[in-house]
């Protein structure tokens, strides 16, 4: 990295994948975004992908503060990470007392990981009056607890909050913090802009302050409150941090964090830093439609670097000149953060990703040009309709194999009813409660099963009804389950004639995959998602009887 700011200065000059370190904090700090609630399942997924993207840090959360955060630490020793560390967030001792014997402490050496990261005020007025203490004592909170972790054979982080604010009053007292914990054995002592309110002039002055002050390395964390937390972040970088705390598409609470997605981009494709192999780099765009649509959230396609429109252009005077000079309005070539430049995706590119992302996936398929030009089509139609396959690797799949010639699809659904009623029920209290029952048809070579079933819903008895007349012909489809069922709207101004999305996620007890169907009507869209989970366990793992 070039910055004429370093002449004459101790602060390190990154330039190597080793130098910068990615922290995600998607599974802590993101989740207190409104609107966003993950099952364990979804964080274990979404810890894997951050893994397949090159970070070196994954939080999963803050285990002394709900179940779901402890149980999540015990689930995610199973995982196969190639990259990553597991971090657990917790808190300093509390004022008076004794690491050692700390719940929250405990609880992050319970978590197991290799890394702990530890939060402490750096603000006087912090000390004072949140935590009704002394400065002296919250400095004592701090050595005491870094120091205690550091004997149990822990990795520590210190996470500096309100760092920029108690700089701003008292830079003497914020920058004993970090002394604190740098002294007490902290590998990294990260400056959080909490309240996300600093100007980039500040977030420069305070991290050369910290640079001068301490000598382990300079983490920085910043909200978005001001809309700059990418450009502080790329800011502090710029001073001499050396690792980056960050979320996935900005997920956070309030406005939310400097997004991941865009700190990667532009710490690779702006300053030269090479922070994720160029593979890595090329599943930007797909690691975060992934995230959006695992969180049930519509992606954004605004969103720099890997929104559907950062490369999308009008007809006019632009279209005009890319075709004759490709990326002569793109600032970056968006193949390679696996974004597309729309009105110039060529029938080569096309084939390409999809080629790619069915490697990416494990599947041995080879195809032709043609062949693959085929299912681009096909995408491109069931995308139309609604449909979305960046975490739907399933349907996907299923939907190369059926453009190909010779391809026959398992089973087929001849015919299905499904009457619902709404049911008084006898006893104490005036209660009633909704009963569907499905009615189906389902062909299996020569075979024909009619079959009923019931179910609290009406997508729970076609599954069930479905599931039930394929087992006659599969039996081991029996163990098949939907383990998450989520519904989107898509075109929302279109009221109740509205398209939906239907994105399935099933389980066998051992293999997990996802599907999607999209439809105006919702038992369809369903149906369609719960045909491809079906037909994906048959194809790949299904024995007849």
């Amino acid at each position: 990295m070039t910055n004429p700011s370093n002449a004459g200065s101790n602060r390190p000059t990154p330039d190597t994948m080793a130098d910068i370190q990615l922290y995600d904090t998607t599974l802590r700090d993101g989740l207190g975004m409104e609107g966003i609630s993950l099952s364990l399942a979804d964080k274990l997924l979404i810890a894997q992908k951050l893994d397949d993207l090159g970070v070196h840090y994954i939080e999963g959360g803050y285990p002394g503060s709900n179940p779901k955060d402890a149980e999540f630490f015990e689930r995610a020793r199973d995982l196969d990470l190639k990259h990553a560390k597991l971090v657990a967030f917790g808190s300093t001792r509390r004022a008076g007392g004794d690491a050692a014997t700390d719940a929250a402490i405990l609880a992050v050496l319970n978590a197991q990981t290799p890394v702990v990261t530890l939060v402490g005020k750096s603000s006087s007025v912090q000390a004072r009056e949140v935590l009704g203490t002394t400065e002296e004592e919250n400095l004592a909170m701090i050595r005491d607890s870094v120091a205690y972790l550091v004997t149990q054979g822990r990795e520590v982080v210190f996470d500096a909050e309100h760092f920029f604010d108690g700089f701003r009053s008292d830079p003497a007292y914020a920058i004993d913090s970090l002394r604190a914990a740098e002294r007490a054995g902290a590998s990294t002592v990260t400056l959080c802009d909490t309240n996300g309110g600093a100007l980039p002039s500040e977030i420069i002055a305070a991290v050369h302050a910290a640079r001068e002050a301490v000598a382990c390395r300079i983490g920085i964390h910043c909200h978005n409150d001001t809309d700059m937390a990418v450009a502080n972040t790329v800011l502090a970088v710029q001073e001499g941090a050396t690792q980056v705390q960050a979320c996935l598409n900005g997920w956070g609470e309030r406005t939310g964090n400097a997004n991941i997605v865009s700190v990667i981009a532009n710490l690779q494709l702006k300053m030269g830093l090479r922070v994720v192999t160029d593979d890595q780099l090329a599943r930007l765009t797909e690691t975060a439609h992934f995230a959006q649509e695992i969180a049930n959230l519509v992606p954004d396609p605004q969103q720099p670097y890997v929104g559907s429109g950062a490369f999308a252009h009008k007809a006019g005077l632009h279209v005009a000149a890319i075709t004759k000079s490709p990326g002569s309005y793109t600032h970056v070539d968006p193949l390679r953060i696996g974004n597309t430049e729309r009105v110039l995706v060529s029938e080569f590119s096309g084939r390409r990703n999809i080629v790619e992302k069915l490697r990416e996936q494990g599947v041995a398929l080879e195809l032709t040009d043609a062949q693959a030009a085929h299912a681009l089509e096909q995408v491109k139609q069931r995308e139309a309709l609604g449909a979305a396959y960046e975490s739907a690797e399933a349907s996907f799949e299923l939907l190369v194999r059926r453009s190909l010639d010779g391809y026959v699809s398992p089973f087929a659904l001849e015919d299905f009813l499904i009457v619902e009623r709404r049911k008084h029920l006898v006893g104490p209290g005036d209660r009633s409660e909704m009963q569907a029952e499905a009615m189906v048809k389902v062909r299996v070579g020569e075979h024909l099963a009619q079959v009923a079933a019931d179910g609290n819903g009406p997508v729970s008895a076609l599954d069930a009804g479905v599931r039930k007349a394929l087992t006659e012909v599969f039996p081991g489809i029996a163990e098949v389950h939907l383990s998450d069922y989520k519904v989107r709207i898509i075109n929302t101004t279109a009221g109740a004639d509205a398209a939906v999305r239907v994105l399935v996620e099933s389980s066998d007890g051992i293999h997990r995959w996802r599907t999607v169907g999209a439809s105006t009507d919702v038992i369809e869209a369903s149906w369609l998602a719960l045909q491809d989970a079906y037909e994906y366990w048959v194809m790949r793992w299904g024995v007849s009887a």
